[in-house]
């Protein structure tokens, strides 16, 4: 007889999940001590550099700040339009150009050219992911991107 899904499932799942994300983050951070600070954030800068195979395609991982209006609906969209051809949206396709800086307040910054226009913006690394889901750098950010978020 087939197992009933139930929500401890779930939750064993994501527990597991996490955990195996724990375990990367710490192994190169070189520590158990996951916590976000300057030296944590270089040190993850400095590993990051190597392994990223380049050119690498990121888009957003959800709507940056200054979009939530307009994504939630409380916005004009004929402004938001004409807003994202300005500001970079997390709808859009960017390759990153090098990194910028890295603190523990904003984590690793980057600088990106959007494939559109070749309009360059820097943005938080944690905002963004591979576009290739396939591909080695997609980990590589995910991992970042939930290290930096829930660690800070």
């Amino acid at each position: 007889m087939p197992k009933m899904h139930d929500e401890e499932d779930d939750e064993e799942f994501e527990d597991d999940e996490f955990d195996e994300h724990e375990r990367r983050v710490a192994a190169i951070l070189g520590q158990t001590d996951l916590e976000v600070t300057g030296k944590t954030v270089k040190q993850y800068l400095d590993y990051l550099k190597p392994q990223l195979e380049l050119p690498c395609r990121l888009t957003g991982i959800e709507d940056f700040p200054w979009e939530e209006r307009y994504v939630f609906g409380f916005g004009d969209e004929k402004e938001y339009e004409r807003l994202k051809k300005t500001q970079p949206s997390y709808t859009d396709t960017f390759e990153l150009l090098r990194f910028a800086a890295a603190t523990a307040n904003d984590g690793v910054l980057v600088e990106v050219e959007r494939v559109s226009d070749k309009k360059k913006f820097t943005l938080p690394l944690a905002d963004l992911e591979a576009v290739d889901e396939k591909s080695k750098n997609h980990q590589l950010l995910d991992d970042y991107a939930v290290w930096f978020v829930n660690y800070r």
